[in-house]
């Protein structure tokens, strides 16, 4: 019985140890829109890579973006105007905040 116990504790160390040390996956673009329900989704655009956040509260987080430089579109909502921010630099493992976005109609 001992036996098993110490291989089961064991196997969750080793289990444990093998996801913490994962290689970093690129990072992830964050943001704030207002007017709050100004807009619906984000979409970060790298290359022939299209990556999508829908908004919750006028905030949005598009995860698993790739080290390199994205165009990223707020899709707006009428009566106001869609958003483009050219140059949206990611880096590996951080958070790119790009704060506020303020709407226009």
């Amino acid at each position: 019985m001992n036996k098993v116990q110490v291989s089961i504790f064991a196997l969750a160390v080793s289990a444990i140890a093998t996801f913490s040390f994962r290689n970093m996956e690129g990072g992830s673009i964050t943001g704030k829109v207002t007017p709050l329900d100004g807009a619906s989704t984000a979409w970060a655009i790298y290359g022939a890579d299209t990556l999508k956040a829908d908004l919750l509260d006028g905030t949005f987080n598009v995860q698993g973006a790739k080290v390199g430089n994205y165009t990223v579109i707020i899709s707006a909502k009428q009566p106001f105007k869609n958003v483009t921010l050219s140059d949206v630099r990611v880096e590996e493992g951080k958070v790119t905040d790009l704060g506020e976005i303020k709407l226009e109609q």
